[in-house]
């Protein structure tokens, strides 16, 4: 059972900010923040969640078989991530690509504090056992000091390695082109690590200077003990709201000017740009299949299709799929159903799959799977977790991955270009 008391409040980002520092004293912790961002799918300004009661932590064996057995049995918030590498226990697939980071596949945590941020409204929601620490908890996010949250620890810059070469990658490209053109496949998300060892970050004062430069939708921050995720998608993998299924495909990135006029002209070059839409409309039938394995018939809609939207770093081109589903479908299985998202896949997805396995030079792990959480009710709402800073302090490993929709009208430059773009936000970050 919890306990929940509403505050009202004044300067709602000293206070997000605020929170999230005074919630580095715990092991698990997850932030999720919309960046103010409006859309009619939002349901919260930030939400953190800390402190937990029970947990989950596995392998992909028998993955999301544990992952729902643990989310009916706790009947409660749950607060966590999926690392991509699940596909392994979706379909009959392997991992054997070098892992450096050393996540769990999978982990969930039954967080005995949360608190929402809402317009001006700060939430506590509590479990019982801990409700008198509502009042103290609330003072001590009131009296950290602004100037003191704003002395983030210097970082030196961080030399970041390329897993493979450009030349290496360009050569890859020319294979994944080689499997289109016999028609082995249509579209591929190939990806690359960039990568430090032995080194050492800040990993909130990172998370805060990767939001600042980005200022994304769907942005995360999640501390595992020693691991820790610097989340800023711009893209939400899939939102449950009562047995009403959304997901938000991104496929097409334009970059950004500060010249207004040419942004203006950038923006519109995406939407007229016929590879883009391509990339974009092959994700959006993937989605459209994977939703149809189990929602409700002739349910599944495509509600907007090409819409372009305008972050910080770059123009991205988004489509949104719905779905009903049955009151009585389990949450966790929809997830498995639609795992991983198509926009990180390609199409065939199976087959895109194995292809990148045989391929990409690193396991994916948290990249390209997502962070979210689970209501009491069932419902949920996950992120893509792209644009981000993965750290495991302990073997003092930092990475980030970037990558692209390979398909027939690619050029393999131009598609180092896109990852390049794709990864200003991160090298800036890190000094680089």
């Amino acid at each position: 059972m919890r306990t929940t008391i509403r505050y009202s409040i004044k300067e709602q980002s000293r206070l997000k900010e605020a929170a999230l520092t005074w919630a580095q004293q715990y092991t698990e912790v997850v932030w999720l923040d919309s960046n103010k961002y409006k859309t009619k799918y939002s349901s919260f300004d930030a939400i953190l969640a800390v402190d937990g009661l029970t947990s989950i932590s596995t392998d992909t064996t028998n993955a999301f078989k544990k992952l729902s057995d643990y989310q009916t049995q706790t009947n409660d918030w749950i607060f966590g991530y999926l690392s991509y590498d699940l596909k392994n226990d979706v379909e009959r697939l392997e991992s054997k690509n070098p892992d450096k980071l050393k996540f769990p596949e999978l982990h969930f945590f039954q967080p005995k504090k949360i608190i929402k941020f809402t317009e001006n409204t700060l939430q506590f929601c509590y479990l019982i056992e801990v409700a008198a620490e509502i009042a103290p908890d609330l003072q001590a996010i009131k009296e950290l000091h602004l100037e003191d949250l704003k002395n983030r620890p210097v970082q030196t810059a961080i030399p970041m390695h390329a897993r493979i070469s450009k030349e290496e990658y360009l050569h890859k490209i020319v294979q994944i082109l080689e499997h289109i053109q016999r028609g082995d496949l249509y579209e591929v998300n190939f990806c690359q690590e960039f990568y430090a060892e032995a080194s050492q970050i800040h990993p909130l004062a990172t998370f805060q200077k990767l939001n600042d430069v980005s200022k994304a939708p769907f942005a995360a921050y999640l501390r595992l003990e020693d691991k820790f995720i610097m989340c800023t998608s711009p893209e939400r993998y899939l939102k449950n709201t009562g047995g009403t299924v959304i997901s938000q495909p991104i496929k097409g990135t334009a970059a950004r000017s500060r010249d207004k006029e040419e942004d203006a002209k950038l923006k519109l070059a995406l939407v007229a740009n016929e590879k883009e839409r391509s990339e974009n409309v092959m994700i959006v039938d993937l989605v459209r299949n994977d939703l149809s394995k189990s929602a409700m018939r002739g349910s599944v809609q495509v509600e907007e299709l090409y819409k372009v939207a305008t972050f910080k770093q770059v123009h991205q081109m988004i489509s949104t799929i719905t779905a009903k589903y049955p009151q009585n479908k389990n949450a966790v299985e929809i997830l498995k159903d639609t795992f991983p998202m198509g926009s990180m896949t390609g199409a065939p997805k199976v087959a895109a799959m194995q292809l990148m396995e045989r391929l990409e030079s690193f396991k994916r792990g948290i990249y390209s799977g997502a962070v979210g959480y689970f209501t009491p009710n069932g419902d949920f709402d996950f992120n893509v977790v792209i644009r981000s800073i993965l750290y495991n302090q302990s073997n003092e490993y930092i990475s980030y991955a970037v990558g692209s929709a390979i398909t027939a009208k690619s050029i393999p430059q131009q598609e180092y270009e896109e990852c390049l773009l794709k990864a200003k936000a991160m090298r800036e970050v890190l000094g680089n």
